[in-house]
């Protein structure tokens, strides 16, 4: 039998228990408040009449903070569309609700803690782009699902699921440890999922774009760069494109992730901080147990650097290619192309330039197609691995180019376009996919940059617009005030939903909290000297505008105004004292 999850369930609260229930068979999850013991019955009189009553639709897990776990659960969702005749569904909100009912026993230090860790959890929660099927296997691509056995579809969803794009896996451990729930542990998805119903010469098929963000080395832009010792690296996405015409499926797979070798780009008020390449740490060691890893998962790895062959960019550029030349594999290519130089000046046909470069290999590498009989035509033995600084724009550029090239051969494959003609003449399917991509690309931008995507205006229309140039030059100004001065308690967030950061219910009891960490001298005397002067000297202004002469005022000024220039000129030249910077994993560092 296929394996599923509940998600038509009631929960029902009681002072004393949590009463999951499951509309759809008679078993009964109790979670008690008090011991934290989780039992399974199917004895649904236990209920008691005075529990106060709720629909959801699933459980995204537990989170254990300073006054007790609390219980997560989805209470609205919407439909996205069907997966071979399995809803694909999108979390729209959520709720957390403690076990404890009162928060007295906490010291002052400890409510402010564990009300701030609660913060961190919403605004995770908040984010868009939360992903659940209870009959399909989101996390795995077409191909990896068939080539597993009769015997791997009956595992739980959350046994076979590939823990990689698990982003509550965290959360869930407080169930994963009993089996007799696993109906009740439901994996979600986080990143982008879209499904279009498209017509190119008056047959219908299906079009699918499935973009799974990875939980491990997961962040913020400037605070997660690079690759870990594990070889996992930052803002690592595996976006698959899926055609459905007829029970004929045609896949098309990419991944993108930062660099893999152990760099760093910390914020610091600069609008583009110098990247740094760790001269301490093996750089070789980290790349190959990377490159090891996806040969493993996708075969032979196609690398598509778009980064600058200038200025601080080279630095990566040269430590990249140096990395694959001495890892005297067969198995990685990398093929690098300098986006900004190549398409100044708004020339973006000369993108052709690397998709040319690139053709031989993907006629190599194919696509996954199964035919309606199940029979299978063509598999994928490759992947095209691209990357630019931050995985995002240029990236999503060139993802959407290698996919539209990909869909066209399956589309003649099966019959809906005819040998020699091209997609770029259907203007009908060209608006809906290039606005597909183009949603695509601004949903993982503001996950992980905390905006949409740049140039989405190329993808959308063909190309760059002065509008497009506008809006890009908006969202960058939003990047930078977000980077700088809130993304410290955005990497802190995830780090805690995820797991990197574990509370101790003991914090902040004669020990200093995680979260109050004092700061330098040079930020005390600026943030705090100076407004005081300042606000003291307007009104020594205010008191003697009206008796002072013109040119004393005129001295007045130019001289509170080479104060504010200066104190800027301190706060920009000190930058990485004055951004917001991560508490937790320092906490970590300490604690350990």
């Amino acid at each position: 039998m296929a394996a599923y999850v509940y998600t038509s369930l009631k929960l029902h609260i009681d002072p004393e228990k949590f009463y999951v229930e499951a509309l759809d068979s008679n078993e009964l999850m109790i979670i008690d408040r008090v011991s934290y013991e989780i039992t399974l019955v199917e004895n649904k009189g236990q209920i008691p009449p005075s529990a106060i009553t709720r629909t959801i639709f699933g459980i995204m897990g537990v989170v254990r903070l300073i006054a007790s776990p609390y219980l997560i659960v989805i209470t609205k969702v919407s439909k996205v569309g069907d997966v071979e005749h399995h809803p694909i569904w999108r979390v729209e909100d959520t709720q957390v609700i403690p076990y404890t009912r009162s928060v007295d026993h906490l010291n002052d230090q400890q409510k402010q803690a564990n009300h701030d860790y609660l913060r961190m959890i919403e605004e995770v929660l908040r984010q868009n782009g939360y992903y659940f099927s209870s009959t399909y296997d989101l996390t795995h691509t077409q191909q990896r699902l068939n080539n597993t056995s009769a015997e791997f579809l009956t595992f739980p969803l959350y046994e076979r699921a590939d823990q990689r794009f698990v982003w509550n896996g965290h959360l869930l451990r407080e169930f994963t440890s009993q089996p007799e729930l696993h109906r009740f542990i439901l994996p979600v998805l986080h990143g982008y999922v879209v499904i279009k119903q498209c017509h190119v010469n008056q047959r219908p098929f299906k079009l699918i774009v499935i973009s799974r963000r990875c939980c491990y080395r997961a962040g913020v832009r400037y605070y997660m760069r690079g690759a870990d010792f594990e070889g996992h690296t930052a803002n690592y996405v595996e976006t698959e494109q899926i055609m459905d015409y007829e029970g004929s499926r045609g896949s098309f797979v990419q991944t993108r992730g930062s660099v893999p070798l152990h760099w760093s780009q910390r914020p610091n008020l600069k609008y583009k901080p110098t990247p740094i390449i760790s001269t301490a740490l093996k750089q070789q060691d980290g790349f190959q147990r990377h490159f090891d890893s996806q040969i493993v998962l996708y075969g032979r790895q196609i690398g598509v650097n778009l980064l600058d062959q200038k200025g601080f960019e080279n630095k990566l550029v040269r430590a990249y290619e140096d990395a694959v030349k001495n890892s005297n594999s067969d198995n990685i290519r990398i093929e690098s192309f300098d986006f900004h130089r190549e398409c100044r000046a708004l020339q973006w046909h000369r993108l052709s330039l690397l998709m040319d470069r690139l053709a031989e290999d993907q006629a190599k590498m194919g696509y996954y197609l199964c035919r309606s009989d199940g029979s299978v035509a063509r598999l994928q033995d490759a992947v095209f691995r691209t990357n630019c600084i931050d995985c995002l724009d240029r990236t999503n550029v060139v993802q959407s180019m290698l996919a539209r090239r990909s869909l066209q051969s399956q589309l003649q494959e099966v019959g809906i376009l005819s040998l020699g003609e091209r997609l770029e003449d259907h203007n009908d399917f060209e608006f809906i996919y290039k606005n597909l991509w183009a949603d695509n690309a601004d949903a993982l931008a503001k996950q992980y940059a905390g905006t949409g995507a740049l140039k989405t205006d190329y993808t959308r229309t063909g190309r760059r617009t002065i509008p497009g140039l506008l809006m890009d030059g908006y969202n960058s100004a939003i990047r930078y005030m977000k980077n700088n001065f809130y993304d410290g308690f955005r990497q802190d967030a995830i780090d805690l939903f995820v797991g990197n950061y574990i509370v101790d219910e003991a914090e902040c009891i004669n020990k200093p909290c995680p979260l109050q960490q004092p700061r330098s001298v040079r930020y005390t005397v600026v943030t705090w000297i100076f407004p005081q002067l300042s606000w003291t000297g307007v009104g020594i202004a205010i008191a003697h505008r009206a008796r002072a002469d013109w040119s004393l005022q005129l001295l007045y000024v130019l001289f509170w105004g080479m104060a504010s220039i200066t104190t800027l000129a301190i706060v920009y030249y000190n930058g990485i004292e004055f951004v917001d910077k991560p508490k937790l994993t320092q906490a970590k560092a300490k604690r350990e």
